[in-house]
């Protein structure tokens, strides 16, 4: 069997929020979570056929979160269903905390400073892709992120369980833009894209600056974004699922042969569609 193993190959996708202005969330980077995890105690919640498991490590304002989260589970199980399909697990874990120690300890680990704006953290313990089984997977939530508005609660929710629902479909070394990006597409509403991001060069969205802290990372994760919605706006929905697949599964191409492969057209008529999409 193909499985990975978590702390070498394996990774997360994060969330970081803003409280203070209660930003719209979107991902902040990608993270090595631990092993052997387990949430067996928690008893399910119902949401069609999925059964979800609420685990609360945090006390009282954790207890607040989780009923925020199970009230907004319904709607963002349907946004996730809408576009990706119903083939994914029926078996969802979600994890609340109440210390940055705890949310370490069942996320994953590194440096305090690298959690200090993550929201949420989507990790697994194992993938089996010929399979597609995840082992272990969850998505833990940080002490702040009890703080959150409800909208910013509802996009973060349903971009981590987007991850949840493509983790047996998505490889170690997928592009984190693609990843990340699709996901907001899912969970956040559309918007303008703002004047001053927009000119007459528009490179596509690239790890390294996602990887690049400050407002690059910023930019990068909006552009990863814009990109997903160009793709469905140009192409359709459907055809913006089938470029996640074909440019994030195992043994993917880059994205520009995915691009062919999948939305029928070369390089550089997908840079100037997305030039043309970004200055419109």
């Amino acid at each position: 069997m193909a499985w990975v193993f978590v702390v070498e190959l394996l990774a997360a996708a994060a969330v970081p929020f803003d409280a203070a202005r209660e930003r719209q969330a979107r991902p902040a980077q990608l993270i090595a979570p631990v092993q052997g995890y387990s949430n067996a105690a928690a008893k399910p919640l119902l949401v069609g056929d999925r059964a979800v498991r609420l685990l609360n490590l945090g006390g009282p304002a954790a207890a607040g979160l989780l009923s925020r989260i199970a009230a907004n589970m319904g709607s963002a199980v349907e946004r996730v269903e809408a576009f990706w399909g119903v083939d994914w697990s029926r078996d969802i874990s979600v994890v609340a905390t109440g210390t940055d120690e705890q949310f370490r300890s069942a996320a994953g680990s590194g440096p305090g400073s690298q959690w200090a704006d993550i929201a949420a953290v989507t990790v697994a313990d194992q993938v089996d892709y010929a399979h597609r089984v995840a082992v272990g997977q969850r998505i833990v939530f940080a002490p702040g992120a009890a703080n959150m508005s409800e909208s910013a609660l509802r996009i973060v929710l349903t971009h981590e369980l987007f991850h949840y629902a493509a983790r047996v479909d998505t490889a170690d070394d997928a592009p984190h833009w693609m990843m990340e990006g699709v996901a907001d597409f899912v969970a956040r509403p559309a918007a303008p894209v703002p004047a001053e991001a927009r000119s007459a060069y528009q490179p596509m969205p690239s790890d390294i600056d996602l990887n690049t802290p400050g407002p690059t990372r910023s930019l990068a994760y909006d552009r990863a974004w814009w990109f997903a919605r160009f793709v469905a706006d140009t192409y359709g929905t459907p055809k913006l699922r089938a470029y996640y697949l074909a440019t994030c599964r195992p043994g993917h191409p880059d994205a520009l042969t995915a691009a062919n492969d999948a939305l029928g057209v070369d390089p550089a008529g997908l840079l100037a569609g997305w030039t043309q999409w970004m200055v419109r």
